[in-house]
């Protein structure tokens, strides 16, 4: 069994930053690639960014320029680096793993979700 949490989230002003983390837990034997999702009540999830265990990421539109992502495939953690931070980046933000388990089983992972609200 695979567990995956983020936190980190928060209230921010317009143009700060924040940082976001993802731990997955359990019975692992290698965390593949991670990503990033965010979702507005009543939205479609959007891709946000993800990385691959060798550290190349990829970005969406949006994101690129202001996030970074990184990993620590020891700890089997992910970031997400978020500045300047926009009105329109509020919503849900979700960690995505993929995971092998100690017993060979690879599975698709969500986190429940931390809130990130950005005032104007």
């Amino acid at each position: 069994q695979v567990q995956v949490v983020e936190s980190g989230g928060g209230l921010v002003q317009s143009g700060g930053s924040l940082t976001l983390s993802c731990v997955v837990s359990g019975n692992i034997f290698t965390v593949y690639d991670m990503a990033w999702y965010r979702q507005v009540p009543g939205k479609q999830r959007e891709w946000v960014a993800n990385i691959n265990t060798r550290g190349v990421s990829n970005y969406s539109d949006s994101a690129k320029g202001r996030f970074a992502v990184s990993r620590d495939n020891a700890k089997h953690t992910m970031s997400l680096q978020m500045n300047n931070l926009r009105p329109e980046d509020t919503a849900d933000y979700y960690c995505n793993a993929d995971v092998m388990s100690r017993v060979l089983l690879e599975g698709n992972y969500w986190g429940q979700g931390t809130r990130v609200t950005v005032s104007a």
